[in-house]
């Protein structure tokens, strides 16, 4: 499982969802989707978010083995 610190970090920069996403041109809900890892993103969104959060993607973004366990 894709796990991340967007929502950390964007909260330390002080950004809305929706300030964030104009800034890496996709929408608040795509933000949304990204912090609650419900959506993977692209590596070049990967990128563009790591840029303006200030940060490298490997600490932005990082998998999680899975336990085995379906939800």
């Amino acid at each position: 499982m894709l796990k991340n610190r967007v929502k950390e970090l964007r909260a330390r920069y002080g950004f809305t969802q929706s300030d964030l996403g104009k800034q890496v041109n996709v929408t608040r809900q795509t933000i949304a989707f990204i912090e609650k890892g419900e959506f993977s993103p692209s590596i070049t969104l990967s990128l563009k978010l790591a840029k303006v959060l200030q940060t490298n993607v490997n600490e932005l973004f990082w998998l999680e083995e899975d336990d085995g366990n379906e939800e």
